[in-house]
Protein backbone atom coordinates (compact mmCIF):
# COMPACT_ATOMS: atom_id res chain seq x y z
CA UNK A 1 0.00 0.00 0.00
CA UNK A 2 2.37 2.78 0.97
CA UNK A 3 4.79 1.79 -2.49
CA UNK A 4 1.58 2.33 -4.11
CA UNK A 5 1.11 5.43 -2.55
CA UNK A 6 4.42 6.55 -2.95
CA UNK A 7 3.90 5.91 -6.88
CA UNK A 8 0.51 8.15 -6.68
CA UNK A 9 2.32 10.82 -5.25
CA UNK A 10 5.27 10.26 -7.60
CA UNK A 11 3.25 10.73 -10.25
CA UNK A 12 1.25 13.69 -9.30
CA UNK A 13 4.36 15.65 -8.65
CA UNK A 14 6.21 14.45 -11.73
CA UNK A 15 2.66 15.92 -13.70
CA UNK A 16 2.66 18.87 -11.20
CA UNK A 17 6.26 19.92 -12.24
CA UNK A 18 5.16 19.20 -16.06
CA UNK A 19 2.67 21.42 -15.70
CA UNK A 20 4.16 24.21 -14.23
CA UNK A 21 7.06 24.26 -16.56
CA UNK A 22 3.89 24.44 -19.09
CA UNK A 23 2.82 27.85 -18.34
CA UNK A 24 3.27 30.58 -20.43
CA UNK A 25 5.86 32.65 -19.52
CA UNK A 26 4.19 36.35 -19.11
CA UNK A 27 5.41 39.44 -20.57
CA UNK A 28 3.74 42.39 -18.79
CA UNK A 29 4.07 46.05 -21.18
CA UNK A 30 4.00 49.01 -19.07
CA UNK A 31 3.40 51.94 -21.06
CA UNK A 32 2.48 55.32 -19.55
CA UNK A 33 0.52 56.61 -23.50
CA UNK A 34 -2.54 56.14 -24.98
CA UNK A 35 -3.44 52.93 -27.71
CA UNK A 36 -3.60 55.09 -30.62
CA UNK A 37 -0.26 56.33 -30.40
CA UNK A 38 2.92 54.83 -32.01
CA UNK A 39 3.72 53.62 -28.68
CA UNK A 40 0.48 52.13 -27.84
CA UNK A 41 0.34 50.64 -31.56
CA UNK A 42 3.74 49.02 -31.28
CA UNK A 43 3.03 47.27 -27.86
CA UNK A 44 -0.24 45.97 -29.98
CA UNK A 45 1.61 44.48 -32.67
CA UNK A 46 4.45 43.04 -30.36
CA UNK A 47 1.57 41.51 -28.58
CA UNK A 48 -0.31 39.84 -31.51
CA UNK A 49 2.93 39.21 -33.13
CA UNK A 50 4.03 37.01 -29.99
CA UNK A 51 0.32 35.42 -29.79
CA UNK A 52 0.11 34.41 -33.11
CA UNK A 53 3.70 32.82 -33.04
CA UNK A 54 3.98 31.58 -29.93
CA UNK A 55 -0.02 30.19 -28.66
CA UNK A 56 1.00 28.61 -25.18
CA UNK A 57 4.91 29.21 -24.49
CA UNK A 58 4.96 33.42 -24.26
CA UNK A 59 1.87 35.45 -22.62
CA UNK A 60 2.25 39.55 -23.47
CA UNK A 61 -0.57 41.73 -21.28
CA UNK A 62 0.12 45.11 -22.49
CA UNK A 63 -1.01 47.95 -19.90
CA UNK A 64 -1.46 51.42 -21.55
CA UNK A 65 -2.11 55.19 -19.86
CA UNK A 66 0.12 54.19 -16.81
CA UNK A 67 -2.21 51.44 -15.56
CA UNK A 68 0.54 50.08 -13.85
CA UNK A 69 3.52 52.50 -13.43
CA UNK A 70 4.32 55.67 -14.22
CA UNK A 71 7.67 56.22 -16.26
CA UNK A 72 9.49 57.68 -13.23
CA UNK A 73 8.79 54.22 -11.32
CA UNK A 74 8.60 51.63 -14.36
CA UNK A 75 12.10 50.86 -14.34
CA UNK A 76 12.74 50.55 -10.41
CA UNK A 77 9.47 47.86 -10.43
CA UNK A 78 11.07 46.39 -13.77
CA UNK A 79 14.62 45.49 -11.61
CA UNK A 80 11.78 44.05 -8.99
CA UNK A 81 10.22 41.62 -11.25
CA UNK A 82 7.33 43.22 -10.91
CA UNK A 83 6.87 44.50 -15.03
CA UNK A 84 9.11 42.79 -17.90
CA UNK A 85 9.11 45.37 -20.72
CA UNK A 86 8.73 49.36 -20.47
CA UNK A 87 9.57 51.95 -23.07
CA UNK A 88 10.44 55.12 -21.13
CA UNK A 89 12.01 58.21 -23.63
CA UNK A 90 15.46 58.20 -23.67
CA UNK A 91 15.82 61.35 -21.19
CA UNK A 92 14.15 58.79 -18.17
CA UNK A 93 17.59 56.58 -18.06
CA UNK A 94 19.89 59.94 -16.85
CA UNK A 95 19.90 58.70 -13.81
CA UNK A 96 21.19 54.86 -15.04
CA UNK A 97 23.63 56.25 -17.65
CA UNK A 98 25.14 59.04 -18.85
CA UNK A 99 25.71 58.17 -22.46
CA UNK A 100 22.22 58.28 -23.63
CA UNK A 101 21.87 62.19 -22.57
CA UNK A 102 23.07 62.39 -26.25
CA UNK A 103 19.86 61.84 -27.31
CA UNK A 104 19.16 65.06 -25.73
CA UNK A 105 21.67 67.01 -27.30
CA UNK A 106 20.13 70.22 -29.39
CA UNK A 107 20.57 70.17 -33.31
CA UNK A 108 22.84 66.97 -33.13
CA UNK A 109 20.29 65.58 -35.59
CA UNK A 110 18.91 67.56 -39.09
CA UNK A 111 16.16 64.84 -38.89
CA UNK A 112 14.65 61.31 -38.30
CA UNK A 113 16.60 59.50 -40.94
CA UNK A 114 20.01 61.32 -39.09
CA UNK A 115 18.45 59.54 -36.16
CA UNK A 116 17.71 56.57 -37.53
CA UNK A 117 21.42 56.07 -39.10
CA UNK A 118 22.94 56.63 -35.80
CA UNK A 119 20.83 54.21 -34.07
CA UNK A 120 20.86 50.98 -36.22
CA UNK A 121 24.82 51.82 -36.71
CA UNK A 122 27.65 50.66 -34.54
CA UNK A 123 27.70 52.96 -32.06
CA UNK A 124 23.85 53.14 -31.67
CA UNK A 125 23.27 49.55 -31.22
CA UNK A 126 26.11 49.27 -28.66
CA UNK A 127 24.41 52.19 -26.66
CA UNK A 128 21.59 49.52 -26.00
CA UNK A 129 24.10 47.62 -23.44
CA UNK A 130 25.05 51.03 -21.60
CA UNK A 131 22.37 49.60 -18.90
CA UNK A 132 23.52 46.19 -18.45
CA UNK A 133 25.67 47.43 -15.18
CA UNK A 134 22.40 48.87 -13.39
CA UNK A 135 20.48 45.15 -14.54
CA UNK A 136 18.57 46.71 -17.55
CA UNK A 137 18.78 45.01 -21.71
CA UNK A 138 17.92 48.15 -24.19
CA UNK A 139 16.09 46.07 -26.70
CA UNK A 140 15.27 48.80 -29.43
CA UNK A 141 14.69 52.42 -30.24
CA UNK A 142 11.38 53.87 -31.16
CA UNK A 143 10.48 57.14 -32.55
CA UNK A 144 8.18 59.83 -31.94
CA UNK A 145 9.83 62.30 -33.54
CA UNK A 146 11.11 65.53 -34.15
CA UNK A 147 10.93 68.32 -31.26
CA UNK A 148 9.18 71.53 -32.15
CA UNK A 149 8.92 74.89 -29.44
CA UNK A 150 5.51 76.34 -28.78
CA UNK A 151 4.95 79.49 -26.97
CA UNK A 152 3.21 82.30 -25.71
CA UNK A 153 4.88 84.70 -28.11
CA UNK A 154 6.49 84.24 -31.44
CA UNK A 155 9.60 82.18 -31.51
CA UNK A 156 12.09 83.56 -34.45
CA UNK A 157 15.91 84.08 -32.50
CA UNK A 158 17.12 83.18 -29.45
CA UNK A 159 16.30 86.19 -28.00
CA UNK A 160 12.50 85.56 -28.44
CA UNK A 161 12.81 82.96 -25.76
CA UNK A 162 14.62 84.96 -22.57
CA UNK A 163 13.13 85.32 -19.51
CA UNK A 164 10.28 82.52 -20.73
CA UNK A 165 9.63 79.54 -18.62
CA UNK A 166 9.55 76.33 -20.46
CA UNK A 167 8.40 72.76 -19.31
CA UNK A 168 11.03 70.18 -19.58
CA UNK A 169 11.85 66.41 -18.69
CA UNK A 170 13.60 65.72 -16.10
CA UNK A 171 17.16 66.14 -18.24
CA UNK A 172 20.06 68.02 -17.45
CA UNK A 173 20.77 68.81 -20.99
CA UNK A 174 17.51 69.83 -21.77
CA UNK A 175 17.59 71.75 -19.09
CA UNK A 176 20.69 73.84 -20.08
CA UNK A 177 19.72 73.89 -23.99
CA UNK A 178 17.18 76.25 -22.48
CA UNK A 179 19.52 78.42 -20.09
CA UNK A 180 21.54 78.96 -23.14
CA UNK A 181 18.91 81.07 -24.75
CA UNK A 182 18.59 82.91 -21.11
CA UNK A 183 15.29 80.80 -20.88
CA UNK A 184 14.04 79.40 -17.60
CA UNK A 185 13.42 75.55 -17.61
CA UNK A 186 10.99 73.90 -15.21
CA UNK A 187 10.85 69.94 -14.88
CA UNK A 188 7.68 69.31 -14.87
CA UNK A 189 5.14 65.97 -15.43
CA UNK A 190 3.71 65.61 -19.01
CA UNK A 191 0.27 65.02 -17.61
CA UNK A 192 0.83 68.62 -16.24
CA UNK A 193 1.53 70.46 -19.06
CA UNK A 194 -1.71 71.51 -20.98
CA UNK A 195 -2.82 72.97 -17.37
CA UNK A 196 0.55 74.67 -16.53
CA UNK A 197 0.13 76.34 -20.39
CA UNK A 198 -3.69 77.01 -20.13
CA UNK A 199 -3.12 78.70 -17.03
CA UNK A 200 -0.42 80.56 -18.22
CA UNK A 201 1.60 79.28 -15.23
CA UNK A 202 4.40 78.14 -18.07
CA UNK A 203 5.11 80.19 -21.41
CA UNK A 204 6.05 77.72 -23.50
CA UNK A 205 7.38 74.04 -23.92
CA UNK A 206 8.84 71.56 -26.30
CA UNK A 207 7.77 68.62 -27.85
CA UNK A 208 6.46 66.33 -31.13
CA UNK A 209 4.06 67.22 -33.46
CA UNK A 210 2.11 64.24 -32.61
CA UNK A 211 2.11 65.07 -28.21
CA UNK A 212 1.24 68.73 -29.20
CA UNK A 213 -1.91 67.50 -31.73
CA UNK A 214 -3.11 64.71 -29.51
CA UNK A 215 -2.67 66.50 -26.01
CA UNK A 216 -4.04 69.77 -28.10
CA UNK A 217 -1.23 71.93 -26.76
CA UNK A 218 -1.86 73.72 -29.79
CA UNK A 219 -5.30 74.83 -28.41
CA UNK A 220 -3.32 76.81 -25.85
CA UNK A 221 -0.33 78.09 -27.32
CA UNK A 222 -0.41 80.66 -29.95
CA UNK A 223 2.79 79.85 -31.84
CA UNK A 224 4.71 77.15 -32.99
CA UNK A 225 8.18 77.41 -34.33
CA UNK A 226 8.97 73.95 -36.54
CA UNK A 227 12.28 74.06 -35.25
CA UNK A 228 13.25 70.16 -35.23
CA UNK A 229 15.64 71.29 -32.56
CA UNK A 230 16.22 68.03 -31.01
CA UNK A 231 14.42 64.15 -30.72
CA UNK A 232 11.96 62.44 -28.75
CA UNK A 233 12.91 58.85 -28.89
CA UNK A 234 12.26 55.88 -26.52
CA UNK A 235 13.99 52.83 -24.98
CA UNK A 236 12.26 49.23 -25.32
CA UNK A 237 13.79 48.33 -22.01
CA UNK A 238 13.79 45.00 -20.32
CA UNK A 239 15.79 43.29 -16.88
CA UNK A 240 18.54 41.50 -17.15
CA UNK A 241 17.57 38.86 -15.14
CA UNK A 242 14.30 38.31 -16.50
CA UNK A 243 16.17 38.57 -20.52
CA UNK A 244 18.78 36.42 -19.38
CA UNK A 245 16.78 33.87 -18.38
CA UNK A 246 14.61 33.41 -20.95
CA UNK A 247 15.05 29.89 -23.14
CA UNK A 248 17.43 30.63 -25.75
CA UNK A 249 14.77 29.82 -28.62
CA UNK A 250 12.04 31.70 -27.11
CA UNK A 251 14.33 35.33 -26.56
CA UNK A 252 15.39 34.87 -30.38
CA UNK A 253 11.63 34.39 -31.10
CA UNK A 254 10.42 37.08 -28.45
CA UNK A 255 12.41 39.82 -29.86
CA UNK A 256 12.30 38.97 -33.97
CA UNK A 257 8.56 40.02 -32.78
CA UNK A 258 9.51 43.08 -31.17
CA UNK A 259 11.85 43.99 -33.81
CA UNK A 260 8.94 43.91 -36.56
CA UNK A 261 6.11 45.70 -34.12
CA UNK A 262 9.16 48.69 -33.68
CA UNK A 263 9.47 49.17 -37.39
CA UNK A 264 5.76 49.47 -37.47
CA UNK A 265 5.49 51.64 -34.42
CA UNK A 266 8.11 53.70 -35.83
CA UNK A 267 6.17 53.67 -40.00
CA UNK A 268 3.45 54.62 -37.61
CA UNK A 269 5.29 57.88 -35.96
CA UNK A 270 6.73 59.21 -39.32
CA UNK A 271 3.02 59.26 -40.81
CA UNK A 272 1.38 60.60 -37.24
CA UNK A 273 4.55 63.50 -37.51
CA UNK A 274 2.97 64.90 -41.26
CA UNK A 275 -0.67 64.25 -40.78
CA UNK A 276 -0.83 65.98 -37.06
CA UNK A 277 1.09 68.70 -38.47
CA UNK A 278 -0.97 69.39 -40.79
CA UNK A 279 -4.28 69.41 -38.50
CA UNK A 280 -2.59 72.13 -35.86
CA UNK A 281 -2.40 74.10 -39.55
CA UNK A 282 -5.95 73.65 -40.34
CA UNK A 283 -7.30 74.02 -36.92
CA UNK A 284 -6.07 77.60 -37.08
CA UNK A 285 -5.71 77.73 -33.46
CA UNK A 286 -1.73 78.03 -33.86
CA UNK A 287 0.48 80.09 -36.10
CA UNK A 288 2.95 77.45 -37.21
CA UNK A 289 6.56 79.00 -37.91
CA UNK A 290 9.17 78.78 -40.08
CA UNK A 291 12.66 79.76 -39.44
CA UNK A 292 15.13 81.22 -41.97
CA UNK A 293 18.31 79.42 -42.72
CA UNK A 294 20.26 82.69 -40.62
CA UNK A 295 17.68 82.57 -38.05
CA UNK A 296 17.81 78.57 -37.28
CA UNK A 297 21.56 79.49 -37.45
CA UNK A 298 21.16 81.95 -34.41
CA UNK A 299 19.49 79.14 -32.06
CA UNK A 300 22.35 76.46 -33.43
CA UNK A 301 25.10 78.90 -32.60
CA UNK A 302 23.20 79.88 -29.24
CA UNK A 303 22.73 76.23 -28.09
CA UNK A 304 25.71 73.81 -29.39
CA UNK A 305 27.99 74.92 -26.35
CA UNK A 306 25.61 72.48 -24.70
CA UNK A 307 27.64 69.55 -26.64
CA UNK A 308 30.81 70.76 -25.08
CA UNK A 309 29.29 71.16 -21.80
CA UNK A 310 28.36 67.35 -21.20
CA UNK A 311 31.22 66.01 -23.78
CA UNK A 312 32.66 64.10 -20.46
CA UNK A 313 29.69 62.79 -19.41
CA UNK A 314 28.42 61.46 -23.26
CA UNK A 315 31.75 60.64 -24.77
CA UNK A 316 33.57 62.88 -27.59
CA UNK A 317 33.76 60.21 -29.93
CA UNK A 318 29.70 59.32 -29.48
CA UNK A 319 29.17 62.94 -30.62
CA UNK A 320 31.35 62.93 -33.32
CA UNK A 321 29.64 59.67 -34.44
CA UNK A 322 26.01 61.28 -34.10
CA UNK A 323 27.32 64.15 -35.79
CA UNK A 324 28.37 62.03 -39.22
CA UNK A 325 24.84 60.63 -39.23
CA UNK A 326 23.85 63.49 -40.83
CA UNK A 327 26.00 63.06 -43.56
Amino acid sequence: MRLLTAAVTTLALTFGAQAVSAAPVEIKFSHVVAENTPKGQMAIKFKELVDERLAGKVEVKVFPNSQLFGDNKVLEAMLLGDVQMAAPSLSKFQKYTKTLQIFDLPFLFKDMAAVEKFQNGPEGQKLLNALQKKGLVGLGYLHNGMKQLSASNPLQVPGDASGKKFRIMTSDVLQAQFEAVDAVPLKKPFSEVFTLLQTKAIDGQENTWSNIYSKKFFEVQPYITESNHGVLDYLVVTSAEFWMGLDSNLKVEVKKALDEAIKHGNSIAAQKADSDKQKIIDSKRSEVLTLSDAERAQWVEAMKPVWKKFEDQIGADLIKAAEASNN
